[in-house]
């Protein structure tokens, strides 16, 4: 239950990791482009913006944001696939493979890791592999929700309910699973500090990605009510400053370079 106008409330603040992760890919004219876990589709198109002599295919497997971004698509460019991330490999297209980009998205794909090499192995010579994760599972946001999700009042009705804490790795590790003969890879970690404006800014914020399994299984009545007693809690954790209220966010990048 993606709901693209909700992820895109804030979407220059999603954006700057995008940013700032392909700031670091140093490939000046790939033909063929890859953005895993596409979303809506508007980061997708900025890759067709900067290498207007690519072919871009952005994957995702919500019908959602696929149908949100056929907006972008652009005929012999940039198209869009309805596919499990998790499930695809570069040998499905023919061609070399010269960038493979996914940005917030593998935290969603259970093992991601264990297919860092498969994708790399398919990158041409000059290619790369960009990756960025959230690396915020221990904040406020996240344990708070799970506490909720399991007290009394909510454990009966959300029990069984996979809420956002599929295995996130380190940089280090990251590091250590794109590392090998043939590669040059850097990894790093940012903590944004995002300000938001508004009221409940940070549950805004969150029902556009951790909050989407909760709200997914409660009828309305529940799923207001949960709204309440959430939103209550995050306004305590992230109280309002004069200027706005400042939401910490970690995230995990790193590049991977073929030789």
């Amino acid at each position: 239950m993606w709901d693209p106008d909700q992820y895109l409330r804030y979407a220059d603040e999603r954006g700057r990791p995008f940013r700032d992760l392909l700031a670091q890919v140093p490939v000046a004219e790939p033909r063929r482009v890859f953005d895993l876990g596409c979303g809506p589709g508007n980061a997708t198109a900025e890759l067709a913006a900067r290498w207007p002599g690519a072919y871009v295919t952005g994957i995702d497997n919500a019908p959602a944001m696929i149908e949100a971004a056929q907006a972008h698509a652009r005929p012999g460019r940039l198209d869009f696939r309805l596919a499990d991330v998790g499930a695809w490999g570069p040998e499905d297209d023919a061609g070399p493979v010269d960038v493979i980009i996914s940005n917030a998205a593998l935290h969603w794909v259970p093992g991601h890791l264990a297919l860092l090499q498969r994708w790399t192995d398919a990158l041409a010579a000059g290619g790369a592999f960009a990756v960025q994760v959230p690396g915020n599972f221990a904040d406020p946001t996240h344990v708070l929700l799970g506490e909720l999700a399991a007290s009394a009042r909510w454990k009966d009705r959300l029990d069984g309910v996979a809420l956002l804490r599929a295995e996130v790795g380190s940089a280090d590790q990251y590091l250590d699973a794109l590392a090998r003969p043939g590669f040059r890879v850097d990894a790093w970690e940012t903590t944004y500090r995002h300000v938001l404006h508004g009221p409940d800014p940070v549950l805004a914020w969150v029902r556009g990605t951790a909050l989407r399994p909760v709200l997914a299984v409660l009828d309305e009545a529940a799923r207001a009510a949960f709204l309440a007693e959430y939103g209550a809690l995050l306004a305590e954790a992230y109280p309002a400053r004069p200027y706005g209220t400042v939401l910490p966010f970690r995230r995990i990048f790193a590049v991977a370079v073929r030789d």
